[in-house]
């Protein structure tokens, strides 16, 4: 087998990552969007690169597999997926902007929203401090009663802002 260093190293990651995280988050975080559920909330999510595509797909999760015949369904929303509505936004207001706009149109008290990040916002580049405006929606939710809910794969300080309801998953194991 050619590749089998790489993909022991990728699994052996895997498992770090499985006996590092907190049971305890993901058990809160569980918790909020059966809350959500049960009070017929709906769950915004959000992410940029990578993590839009995560977002997107927990979105489709969220729907699909909550559609139980006879059974009240859990709404679920990702902010990245309205192409012509995020570029009307970014290119009127900014991107820094683009989630907490659609959020003023959108979001309801007790609503939950689920950010995902990579980096948790910490860096620049070019273009600016890093996922300003993940951090400016969950500055919104929290202003409007909501219960944001984010997954960082650092230990950023902004993660750690919005506790009981973050999880962090953090290694530099996997690809090499």
């Amino acid at each position: 087998m050619k590749n089998g260093a790489y993909i022991d190293r990728f699994l052996q990651g895997v498992e770090e990552i499985a006996r590092k995280v907190s049971r305890e988050d993901i058990d809160r975080a569980i918790e909020t969007l059966y809350q959500a559920w049960k009070d017929g909330r709906t769950v915004f999510t959000a992410g940029n690169g990578g993590s839009a595509g995560t977002a997107t797909h927990l979105a489709a999760d969220l729907n699909k597999m909550t559609a139980i015949p006879g059974q009240p369904r859990l709404r679920a929303m990702s902010l990245v997926d309205n192409i012509p509505l995020v570029s009307a936004l970014v290119n009127d207001d900014g991107w820094d902007n683009v989630y907490t706009e659609q959020l003023a149109t959108f979001y309801r008290p007790g609503d939950v929203l689920v950010t995902i990040s990579v980096h948790g916002g910490t860096g620049r580049d070019k273009a600016g401090a890093w996922s300003q405006n993940l951090m400016k929606a969950i500055a919104y939710v929290k202003a409007s009663t909501g219960a944001p809910c984010a997954r960082c794969a650092t230990s950023a300080s902004w993660c750690r802002t919005i506790r009981p309801l973050t999880w962090r998953v953090s290694t530099s194991c996997c690809i090499t």
